[in-house]
């Protein structure tokens, strides 16, 4: 691994995403490589609101909520490469393809959620990413999917 690999901290992630409480599904963003890959992590509590329906007596993170964590991490990748924070940077799903859940996500867990770019550069509105979740070394998620980025004009 190169040096020059960066990190995002919660702070920085709220510079570059709009989400927020209960939405803001990443708390670190490490090992970021420009944008082409990154690792988001997301430490799963009991405190989080869908583990209120979902399910009650067996407490299991939605797999949506997986696949919008490894979206928000790209987006951190690619906002921090790009120097987006603090420019209300957007990103809307295009397609979400390939997508298999291998193991539940439980309160406790912490999801690794490793990231890379398919297709993308620097100028560019759609981008498209490879995403697998791990707990433990343990694939919780695979999918890939595809993003368009609404940069503020220059």
């Amino acid at each position: 691994m190169s040096n020059d690999l960066l990190t995002a901290d919660i702070g920085l992630i709220q510079r570059i995403l709009p989400h927020r409480y209960p939405f803001l599904l990443v708390d670190k963003v490490i090992d970021i490589d420009g944008y082409s890959s990154a690792t988001g992590i997301k430490n799963v509590t009991m405190n989080e609101p869908h583990f209120q329906g979902h399910f009650p007596s067996k407490p299991i993170m939605p797999g949506v909520t997986i696949v919008e964590a490894m979206a928000q991490t790209a987006a951190v990748m690619v906002g921090t490469a790009l120097d987006m924070a603090d420019k209300e940077m957007l990103v809307y799903f295009m397609a979400i393809e390939k997508c298999k859940f291998r193991r539940m996500v439980v309160p406790g867990d912490v999801l690794m959620l490793k990231l890379t770019t398919t297709r993308g550069k620097p100028g560019a509105k759609v981008w498209k990413f490879n995403g697998v979740a791990e707990v433990e070394g343990e694939m919780a998620c695979e999918v890939d999917f595809t993003a368009m980025m609404d940069l503020p004009a220059a």
